[in-house]
Parts: structure tokens; C-alpha cells; sequence
């Protein structure tokens, strides 16, 4: 009789998925999918520090991960602002000393026929979905520079190949989300950080929800069972959380500067 293919777990293996006693920053890891993120780090042996502006709920996920055994903080901060972003940072590293993960995931998005997007509209939604990048990465990349390690995921899009009607100035963002990691990624690929990018599709959230319904109330159909046709279903925001922790840890360790599709093959029937 044949061998299985398939044997034991392999310890090198798992021990690769955990993040013990690293500190990990997530931005927007309030709710969603950077909850999810937030959760799922916390059960690798991460000390999870979330960076957002919805207090409650912030304060509500923290205590949630510390109830199941994890290590969790929250922090007030507008990460599109760079007073935020220092003081923040700042006192993430009073703490911990390090930052060892970054997540960006801070991100929204404007609805909007490309001529009728406002001057400030589109200047908010670079702010936060570009600038915050910007911003973070630089407060943390000192530490991480000085530890001579560090990893960092940003949240892209599908949209950042891609373009969709009623989402250009969103499409715009996400393009350079990308080729932002990637630059980061090449400029400091010699000295031991990693910088890679999650691309996902639809995500079941209150943020995907809210701009299915935006895009179908301006006659885009993107409900779900429209989703369901171009996804095969919508996304779990559980199911992000996975290729982020694999992008955070050290079983990616020669991923680098790339944009993890994570949309069950919709931009491959594209």
C-alpha cells in the first residue's frame, strides 16, 4: 500500500506561522477585516497594538482579544495626520520598544462618477488610503531599521489592477498602495524588511457591504449574488486575515515587494 501523501503537521512548518512576542501595529484594526487581522495575530503570540478612530469599537476589539487570552492595545489616531501618526507611534514604542509588524490597513472609499468627485473628496480619500501609509511606515521603519528585521503588509485592492466604474479616484489610490509596496520593499530588501501587499476582493464587512450597495443604487450591479458570480461567493474578512498573517511571518520569508490576489480567481475571468 502506497504511502499517504499527506503525513503529520510539520513543526518548522507551524512554528513559521507564529508571531511570538513581536509587536504588531495595525491601522483601521478596529472592525472588518482589520479586527480580523487583529484577532488572528493576537492567537500567533502577537502583541497587537490598534491604531484607529473609531474609539468604541476599538476599545471593544482590544478587550475582546485580552478576554481570549491575547495581548492587545488600542490607540486614538487619525492615521491620515501625522501629529496622529508620531504620538502614537511614539507611544507604541515607549512601551514595547520595537514594532516588529506593520498591518496598514486604515482605507475607505468614495462612490462617485469620476466628474462629479470633489477636489475634497478626492483629497480625503488619498489622504487616508495613501498618505496614512506613507505616514505610518515612516514612524515605525526607524525601529525596524535599528532591529535590522521588520515586516509590513498594506492593504490594496483588486482595484489596484483593475478599474471599476464609479470607483476612479478609489482605483487611483489603490494603484499607488501597490507600487508603494513595492518601492518600499526594494529600497529596503538589504536591510532585513519585508514589504508586500494584500489585493482582496469583495470582503463581507460593513465597509464591503456599504459600498456594494453604494455602487448598486447608482445602477452597478454588486449585490451579492452579482458578487457571487464574479467571486464564486463574497470574501471573509477571516479569509484575508490568513494571507496576512502568511505575509507577516516568517513563512513568507522570501516574499517580497508583491500584491497577494485574494478574490477566488474574479480577476483571472476578468
Amino acid at each position: 500500500m502506497a504511502e499517504p501523501l499527506i503525513g503529520p503537521p510539520d513543526p518548522v512548518i507551524a512554528d513559521s506561522y507564529r508571531l511570538d512576542g513581536r509587536v504588531a501595529v495595525i491601522s483601521g484594526g478596529a472592525g472588518g477585516a482589520g479586527a480580523a487581522i487583529a484577532r488572528l495575530f493576537a492567537t500567533r503570540g502577537a502583541f497587537v497594538e490598534i491604531l484607529d478612530t473609531q474609539d468604541e469599537l476599538g476599545r471593544s476589539t482590544a478587550s475582546d482579544i485580552g478576554a481570549d487570552g491575547g495581548r492587545a492595545g488600542f490607540t486614538h489616531a487619525d492615521v491620515s495626520k501625522a501629529a496622529d501618526v508620531e504620538t502614537s507611534i511614539a507611544a507604541v514604542l515607549e512601551r514595547h520598544g520595537r514594532v516588529d509588524v506593520l498591518v496598514n490597513h486604515a482605507g475607505t472609499v468614495i462612490v462617485r462618477a469620476f466628474h462629479e468627485t470633489t477636489e475634497d473628496e478626492w483629497d480625503r480619500l488619498m489622504a487616508i488610503n495613501v498618505k496614512s501609509m506613507f505616514l505610518v511606515t515612516r514612524a515605525v521603519l526607524p525601529a525596524m531599521l535599528g532591529a535590522g528585521r521588520g515586516t509590513i503588509v498594506n492593504t490594496a485592492s483588486i482595484s489596484s489592477f483593475t478599474a471599476s466604474p464609479l470607483e476612479s479616484a478609489y482605483c487611483v489610490t489603490k494603484g499607488a498602495v501597490l507600487q508603494l509596496t513595492r518601492a518600499i520593499a526594494v529600497e529596503y530588501r538589504d536591510r532585513g524588511i519585508r514589504c508586500n501587499a494584500v489585493c482582496p476582493g469583495f470582503i463581507k464587512t460593513p465597509h464591503g457591504l456599504r459600498e456594494m450597495a453604494e455602487l448598486s443604487a447608482l445602477g452597478v450591479e454588486s449585490s451579492e449574488a452579482a458578487v457571487a458570480v464574479a467571486q464564486g461567493r463574497i470574501c471573509e474578512p477571516e479569509e484575508v486575515a490568513r494571507v496576512v498573517l502568511f505575509l507577516a511571518s516568517d513563512a513568507s520569508s522570501f516574499v517580497n515587494g508583491e500584491g497577494i490576489v485574494v478574490d477566488n480567481a474574479s480577476t483571472v475571468l476578468t
